[in-house]
């Protein structure tokens, strides 16, 4: 019987290396089984090297990002509000995005598609955002696409470290990205 309460040792070797990898890309497989709480052995009876587990990452990262954002926006009404749920339903998987952004893996071109078409998705959700009127048509969308990116990770980050609820964190993002850190007059 397996206790459900406790992650299995893969599961806890997944979390550990989005954690450690989101944060340091250069971190050894050494830290992430520590984090993990597992030897090197168990480790690599899972994966048989640092790259069979970045590609393993990379894979579940864009599944997980994927299907949430699916299965949040099957009921939107605008590209406006895609984009504001997606932000809300990415935000807790901060460490996939950030991984995936500090650990491209160029020499699988089956994920480079896959993060290649995650990107060209983002950006075509802002263009039709910008369609909408809802952002301003005279910024560039890779700026946007940057911003959106950089907010969705300090999002996260916020949340990780108990600064702020996901939800608060997803407002806070939002409002900065449709709203800019400008005072707004009382």
């Amino acid at each position: 019987m397996t206790n459900s309460i406790r992650p299995s040792s893969k599961d806890a070797i997944i979390e550990a290396a989005f954690d450690v990898f989101s944060r340091n890309a250069g971190a050894s497989l050494s830290q992430v089984a520590e984090r993990a709480g597992v030897g090197r052995a168990t480790l690599h009876r899972h994966f048989s090297s640092r790259d069979d587990l970045l590609r393993a990452l990379a894979r579940l990262a864009i599944r997980e990002m994927d299907e949430v954002v699916e299965a949040a926006c099957a009921d939107v009404t605008s590209h406006s509000e895609a984009m504001r749920v997606s932000l809300e339903v990415l935000i807790p998987l901060g460490d996939r995005h950030g991984f995936l952004a500090l650990e491209p893996i160029e020499d699988d071109a089956d994920i480079q598609r896959e993060f290649d078409r995650q990107q060209r998705e983002t950006e075509e959700m802002i263009e039709a955002v910008k369609k909408e009127g809802l952002l301003d048509a005279s910024v560039p969308t890779a700026w946007i696409v940057q911003a959106y990116d950089h907010l969705l990770y300090a999002g996260w980050e916020a949340v990780r470290t108990g600064q702020a609820t996901p939800a608060q964190a997803a407002d806070l993002a939002w409002r900065t990205l449709t709203s800019g850190l400008e005072r707004k007059p009382s």
